[in-house]
């Protein structure tokens, strides 16, 4: 997105640039080299900030908008969340050419070869080479890479994932940058076809899951045109979480009875940004995206869009010293910053509901009572929707959970599920004390 901006920006003050991007991947490839390891949710919000830049998703791109959502507790019947509004739908679309072992004729395009193409009509060069070397000659950043001479530039972005080793080049330039803090998720494709997927998942919902599984914070099931995409964050996610997840029975009632297991699927299980890197821009340079932060296990495209064009703005209109970039583009890194630290406390506070069964059930039941008010009353579904989504900030999110509202329907909630949650509680007393005798 960065090269799209610098373009259009510097052709508003009939500025001259040269802009190119170095991006090895084959965008219109299946599995591994096309991919970005990412879930490929855009939340309706950045789909009209897009358009209003004149950037419109082609109906190739998006594959599937999402208008509700199903939430699987442990134990509990799983409830649908509607749209609370008209403008916060969600898209699904795959970053690269699709997972691996794709069928042949696939009706669909990749997100990020879109943006590239689009880049590329603004007069972006695109040089389909990894960058191999990064230094500096006098006071100007140099590249290098295979099959390109080395050339001196007036500003380096770096725009790459967390998982990319071209970050190591960014931490050995000397302007003292260190890679964000990351943890571990999961992610994988499971093909069930058009037909099945539509069946079993429906035209417009996805699932989420709030389990009692230690280590993790949440996980979806996303449904695209043929394949499921699953996704699981969560405290550096492993085997044995995937494992028991896939074994729930909540997860295993949302595929047909003859599904198998995880099978031979495209899955990786990539690092997370989990916060805030270390000096993120210097003289000259500049990391965007997941490399310099990104919403906390959200809206890592999000995330991207705002920070490449609050980088391409203090380039074109104030300047590419680190004095430019510590004016306006730290305040919008710093503002992310204060959010995710809010969000830890919205998950931190999710564990409870994970592991307590009784909190579980007033949350369900709040969520149930809800679909006989106006939607604008539904309290705790714009919440779970916002959280999950990434259709609000996380501080506006954190304090419509105080309000008056939102806490009575809830701690009322919470009461009414008392003796429910009693008799289930003597009830497994009881089949204890019979299997002890």
């Amino acid at each position: 997105m960065s090269g799209f901006f610098l373009k259009e920006l510097a052709a508003r003050i009939n500025l001259k640039l040269t802009v190119n991007i170095f991006e090895p991947r084959d965008f219109s490839r299946t599995g591994p080299p096309g991919c970005n390891m990412c879930a490929g949710v855009v939340s309706e919000e950045l789909v009209q900030t897009l358009a209003a830049e004149g950037i419109n998703l082609p109906e190739m791109v998006v594959q599937r908008g999402i208008d509700t959502y199903f939430l699987h507790t442990s134990g509990l019947e799983p409830v649908d969340i509607a749209i609370p509004d008209v403008g916060m739908r969600i898209a699904t679309v795959y970053r690269g050419g699709g997972p691996r072992l794709s069928p042949e004729g696939v009706q669909w395009s990749s997100f990020d070869g879109f943006l590239l193409e689009l880049a590329k009509s603004k007069g972006v060069n695109h040089i389909p080479q990894r960058v191999t070397g990064l230094s500096w000659h006098k006071d100007r950043p140099r590249v290098s890479c295979k099959g390109h001479a080395d050339e001196d530039y007036d500003l380096v972005i770096g725009a790459m994932g967390v998982n990319s080793a071209s970050l190591k080049l960014f931490e050995e330039l000397g302007f003292s940058y260190q890679a964000p803090p990351v943890s571990k998720g999961y992610l994988s494709e499971i093909y069930l076809g058009v037909e099945k997927t539509r069946k079993y998942f429906g035209m417009g919902s996805m699932h989420i899951f709030l389990l009692e599984i230690p280590g993790l914070k949440f996980a979806a099931l996303i449904p695209k045109t043929e394949n499921i995409t699953v996704c699981l964050l969560g405290e550096d996610i492993n085997r044995e979480i995937v494992q028991q997840f896939f074994a729930a029975p909540e997860v295993r009632a949302c595929f047909p009875p003859d599904w198998d297991g995880i099978g031979d699927v495209c899955r990786c299980m990539p690092k997370l940004n989990l916060g805030l890197a270390k000096n993120p821009y210097g003289n000259r340079v500049v990391m965007v995206g997941d490399c310099a932060i990104s919403r906390l296990y959200k809206d890592g495209i999000g995330a991207a869009y705002i920070t490449a064009k609050a980088a391409a703005v203090t380039a074109v209109f104030l300047g590419v010293h680190r004095d430019d970039f510590h004016n306006y583009y730290r305040p919008v890194v710093q503002r992310m910053d204060r959010d995710n630290h809010v969000g830890e406390m919205i998950f931190y506070i999710t564990t409870f509901y994970q592991r307590l069964s009784l909190l579980r059930m007033g949350m369900v039941r709040m969520i149930a009572m809800e679909k006989r008010v106006s939607p604008q009353s539904r309290d705790m579904s714009r919440v779970l929707w916002d959280t999950f989504t990434g259709s609000a900030p996380y501080w506006e999110i954190f304090l419509r959970c105080f309000h008056p509202r939102f806490v009575y329907r809830l701690v009322t909630s919470t009461l009414y599920s008392l003796p429910r949650y009693l008799r289930g509680r003597m009830k497994n007393l009881q089949e204890k004390k019979g299997q002890v005798a």
